[in-house]
């Protein structure tokens, strides 16, 4: 059986990645094809215990080292229970975040540097890499407005604050920022950059254009 295809998003939070990914899994539906959907950290019930101390509000003074350990530990398992049996069995995979997100927060924000992340990954996740990713980098601004304003409103419905990450500094988000044009400069093969304040149809026709030129064709 042929491997499957193995699809992510990233971005900032409020980038649209979660309305987009639904879309975009429809559209993979409506020609055939089955896509396992799944967001990182989480996607498995280990990964989404560690997602709750990574994003909790309340999760202070974590070590940057810890952070990133951390988010690659909860992909491992999501790569174990889910990413490579889907794959093996012929199935798309469309993830929200995987490695360039912690390239991008934990080396460009935290300071890491990249190599330090390039290298768990090798390590932990045996150099996985995604078929194709999607970066949506809506203005920077707007992008940190969306987040905040979202995550507020979850916690009032749900009682959960998963913004730890919202609580930084504008700079914090400035270097995960420039580190994901980084990315996208140097993986271009790989990475295609959805860049600027669009629709959320105009950003869908941009990720579907993408994935049958790149993809569809080799199925």
């Amino acid at each position: 059986m042929p491997r499957g295809v193995f699809i992510t998003l990233e971005g900032l939070d409020g980038s649209g990645k979660t309305t987009q990914i639904k879309r975009l899994a429809a559209w993979l539906g409506r020609r055939g094809q089955e896509a396992v959907m799944l967001r990182q950290p989480g996607g498995t019930p280990t990964g989404d215990r560690i997602r709750e101390i990574l994003l909790d509000a309340r999760s202070t003074r974590l070590d940057p080292m810890t952070e990133a350990v951390l988010m690659f530990a909860a992909r491992a398992q999501a790569i174990a229970e889910v990413i490579q049996p889907a794959l093996d069995a012929g199935k798309f995979v469309v993830c929200d975040r995987f490695t360039d997100s912690t390239e991008a927060y934990q080396g460009g924000g935290r300071q890491l540097g990249s190599a330090v992340v390039l290298d768990l990954h090798r390590l932990i996740c045996a150099g996985l890499q995604p078929d194709l990713t999607l970066l949506l980098l809506p203005s920077f601004e707007v992008s940190l407005a969306r987040a905040r304003h979202r995550n507020i409103r979850v916690e009032a419905e749900t009682g959960t604050n998963e913004g730890r990450f919202e609580t930084e500094h504008d700079a914090f988000f400035r270097r995960v920022w420039e580190k994901y044009h980084e990315i996208a400069a140097r993986e271009p093969a790989r990475v295609v950059l959805i860049e600027g304040d669009l629709t959320i149809d105009e950003v869908h026709e941009q990720i579907v254009e993408a994935v049958a030129e790149r993809l569809l064709a080799k199925v």
